[in-house]
């Protein structure tokens, strides 16, 4: 199975290619990224002569700490979540340890990083990084369980990137300049806007200070400032999406288990089947030009994002009943 279908959701071109072209289209359930968007990017104004202002930035920051329920200053935008995570393992650096099956950038964020189980207790100190929602399985953790597992590690550091949905369970209102927490939050996954490249790193104002002066000035776009500060202030959409997203996946899981897969996991955004065909599975998918998700290292995972519509939920019913 090809790497690229693998390594990371949406090698949508890369499936075409080898797949074919279809002439009903193709639809991407590669990845976990809210298939109804934010809508209003197209109708911003965007300055494009202009380097982006420091306030613009500013502004930015403190609509997106509104959002997560921390302080402005606690917070700094970076350009994806993915340059985030590995900036703060290398300003972090030492021992680490990552719960695995995960993310696979979570494993390369610090030299040498132990993998372990989820419930399992790490077997030296350092930093811990961990997914709430994990991805790709969508197993949510406690918070409490998280604050927990902080005492015995030198810093906490957990990736919040489909968090955005389920509010409840963030620790980033727990960031404060005594503790060594670091909360990393991404814009495009819920926001439906992936190619707009925001995300966030919540955390001690010294940490963001040192993180701040790596990515240098302007680090992130007119069109991602823009776009960012005002899809945050936009509480009607926030809201409506969290319902519609829950629902979604409530119907996505219905057709799944007609055809006998259970999903795991709450992560609103995707679901995780297991199936001892799950390679076949993705191939048959794929040849009715639907991309799945598929995992080298996990051969019986397959993952689906959301259907963006009853048109592409029918088509994903219809496939799955011919095998």
């Amino acid at each position: 199975m090809s790497d690229l279908w693998t390594w990371h959701g949406g090698a949508f071109d890369a499936a075409k290619r080898h797949f074919g072209e279809s002439e009903a289209g193709w639809i991407d359930l590669s990845t976990g990224i809210n298939p109804a968007p934010w809508p209003g990017a197209g109708t911003l104004a965007i300055d494009w002569h202009r380097l982006p202002e420091p306030d613009a930035l500013a502004g930015l920051e403190a609509a997106a700490a509104a959002f997560f329920g921390v302080e402005a200053r606690h917070v700094c935008a970076v350009p994806g979540t993915e340059i985030g995570l590995r900036l703060a393992g290398r300003l972090i650096g030492g021992d680490a340890s990552h719960v695995a099956p995960g993310y696979r950038t979570h494993g390369a964020m610090f030299a040498g990083s132990a993998a372990i189980a989820r419930d399992a207790a790490p077997a030296r100190g350092g930093a811990l990084v961990v997914a709430n929602p994990n991805n790709p399985d969508g197993h949510i953790l406690d918070p409490h369980a998280l604050r927990a597992a902080r005492a015995p590690h030198d810093w906490l550091l957990v990736d919040e990137a489909f968090a955005d949905a389920q509010p409840a369970i963030s620790v980033a209102p727990d960031i404060s300049d005594d503790a060594r927490l670091i909360v990393f939050r991404s814009f495009g996954k819920y926001f439906g806007l992936a190619g707009v490249r925001l995300g966030f790193v919540v955390g001690p104002q010294r940490f963001l200070s040192e993180l701040r002066a790596l990515l240098g000035a302007w680090p992130v776009s007119a069109a991602a400032i823009a776009i960012g500060t005002a899809a945050y202030r936009d509480r009607d959409w926030i809201d409506a999406a969290r319902r519609r997203l829950r629902t979604s996946a409530a119907t996505l899981d219905e057709v799944l288990q007609r055809h006998d897969l259970i999903p795991v996991g709450d992560c609103p955004l995707f679901r995780l089947v297991e199936t001892p065909d799950a390679r076949t599975l993705f191939e048959r998918l794929a040849r009715a030009a639907i991309l799945t998700r598929p995992f080298a290292d996990q051969p019986h995972w397959l993952r689906f994002g959301l259907p963006a519509d009853v048109h592409a939920l029918a088509r994903l019913d219809a496939a799955l009943a011919d095998g």
